[in-house]
């Protein structure tokens, strides 16, 4: 690419190093950082290069991206005292792709106005799989200037941004899906639990729904995980319950209590306490089979 961007990415989990393959493909100058250096260090074989610190990392580059676990480490890494935003220089962009809550975010926004940075928040569609096929759906909001500025890096991570001009509404919106995305996962779970008890194969509820108005890919994805009993991590668990509490904390700041995502996040809980933490999310039956 001739246009190439500079590029920092802070983070490289399982949506990081999916995104930053994608965008060495795409012909952008990537370079990468991570707490646990060695998780970064294998990407040098793709072409990236890897700092040392986060302030390195982000050093002249034109736009930073954040695909760490919570906000809490976003902060760590952004905000705290020679935190990377104070190493961006001006009219550069800062997008926020690790899911967060609303409050976290509108601060990111705040900060990083007060250092003439430009925040995009753009929480990302999709887990291990597409992140590693540039098949992401982003999920960004900002100024539209600075939005569309976006666009080679979007184009190199997704196939599809939807794009909203209201401030950190896309946090909002990614929390919405969460929402269906965790119920559909908690029901699927206790689907196959009331299977089970009530002596019916579970592979034959996926049977009895493919193809017709009730059927959802996800169920089979998920579902076949649960079959095999096992959770191989395309998103963890332990990230799962994270989503889930945010989801209760901005339904609850704006006077909804959304109990069954209460009762999932409980079974979430649950399965933590058991090890189940770095599994796949689906592994939310293993809470189920022992309740």
């Amino acid at each position: 690419m001739a246009n190439g961007k500079d590029v920092a990415l802070l983070g490289t989990g399982i949506i990081g190093t999916g995104v930053c393959k994608n965008l060495l493909d795409a012909g952008h100058k990537v370079t990468v950082w991570n707490r646990t250096i060695d998780k970064a260090h294998p990407l040098e074989q793709n072409g990236a290069r890897v700092a040392s610190t986060a302030a390195e990392a982000v050093d002249g580059t034109e736009f930073v991206l954040t695909t760490l676990a919570d906000g809490h480490a976003v902060r760590e890494v952004m905000l705290t005292e020679r935190g990377a935003l104070e190493g961006m220089g001006r009219d550069s962009v800062w997008i926020q792709m690790s899911t967060v809550g609303i409050d976290e975010v509108e601060e990111f926004d705040t900060r990083a106005k007060g250092q003439g940075v430009h925040l995009v928040d753009a929480p990302v569609l999709g887990t291990k799989g597409p992140a590693e096929k540039g098949q992401l759906i982003v999920l960004a909001a900002g100024s539209s200037r600075i939005v569309d500025r976006c666009d080679p890096i979007f184009d190199a991570v997704g196939r599809r941004t939807m794009k909203m001009d209201k401030p950190c509404h896309a946090t909002r919106l990614k929390l919405v899906i969460n929402d269906w995305v965790l119920g559909l996962l908690g029901v699927l779970a206790e689907t196959f639990a009331s299977a089970r008890a009530l002596g019916v194969r579970p592979e034959l509820f996926l049977e009895a729904i493919s193809g017709g108005a009730l059927d959802a890919g996800y169920a089979h994805v998920k579902g076949q995980m649960m079959l095999q009993n096992e959770f191989p991590p395309s998103f963890p668990l332990r990230l799962a319950l994270k989503d889930a509490r945010l989801i209760q904390k901005a339904a609850h700041k704006h006077g909804f209590e959304p109990r069954i995502m209460a009762t999932i996040a409980e079974y979430f809980e649950q399965a933590l306490d058991d090890g189940h933490g770095d599994e796949d999310m689906s592994a939310i039956i293993q809470a189920m089979r022992e309740a």
